[in-house]
């Protein structure tokens, strides 16, 4: 019986990286807080693993070894963050509390999902050894 890892971690795996693009989205606005003009950006998660969804259902076929494989875009999903504080006068609008608050959030759902997958991945290598050690 063939195993499908893409069935076993593919949508843990995309969410992995959903999250990982979205800390780096987040660092860009702390490093521009106090950069005149910048607005603050965020990742819609839920846009973007829909997408991701939907590209894995509906594959792209090739019909030759050199075509470039499609990979999920994540930069429909990126947009501009409703800022929450009034503006300081030079156009910035990014809230350093709540991008660290993002951070820290998106953050811990990352690990959250490493421990998942590390999981997943236990128990497969316990399946394939017949539950023998670990």
């Amino acid at each position: 019986m063939a195993i499908s890892f893409d069935k076993l971690v593919g949508f843990h795996h995309k969410a992995l990286n959903l999250r990982n693009d979205r800390m780096e989205i987040i660092a860009g606005n702390l490093a521009n807080a106090n950069t005149p003009g910048y607005k603050a950006k965020d990742l819609d998660f839920k846009q973007a693993m829909a997408s991701a969804n939907y590209e894995r259902t509906h594959k792209l076929t090739t019909t030759d070894s050199k075509h470039i494989k499609a990979q999920m875009q994540t930069n429909e999903a990126i947009m501009y963050r409703s800022p929450l504080q009034p503006d300081t006068g030079d156009g910035n609008d990014v809230d350093v509390q709540q991008e660290r608050n993002a951070f820290l959030d998106t953050g811990m759902r990352y690990q959250v999902g490493i421990e998942f997958l590390n999981g997943k991945i236990k128990g497969l290598k316990k399946a394939i050894s017949g539950g023998q050690g670990s």
